[in-house]
């Protein structure tokens, strides 16, 4: 599966941001929540799933939406699976190394 991923630098941060493609531009609501999967923040470029994960290991911040992404960030150990949250069934994780 494809993704779109965007990485910014801001002081002395690394910030990945990482959506499932069918996400890109949608808004998520659950109770109180309301997700946007804004096109600013998440669409730098599109990538596979395996390569926009791959840079986790290289950034301090990082935020992750959808199926394909938060699951192979789990697989690959940098996300644990409770600490994912579920917006309308969506998975959305952060990821913030101090």
């Amino acid at each position: 599966m494809d993704v779109y991923l965007n990485v910014k630098k801001v002081g002395n941060n690394v910030i990945l941001a990482i959506c499932d493609s069918d996400l890109l531009g949608k808004t998520l609501r659950e109770e109180n929540i309301v997700f946007q999967v804004k096109n600013e923040f998440y669409n730098g470029r599109k990538a596979t799933v395996e390569e926009a994960v791959g840079l986790i290991g290289n950034s301090t911040i990082v935020n992750l939406v959808g199926r394909a992404c938060v699951e192979k960030a789990i697989a690959q150990g940098f996300v644990h699976p409770e600490a994912v949250l579920k917006i309308e069934g969506i998975p959305h994780a952060q990821i913030v190394k101090l």
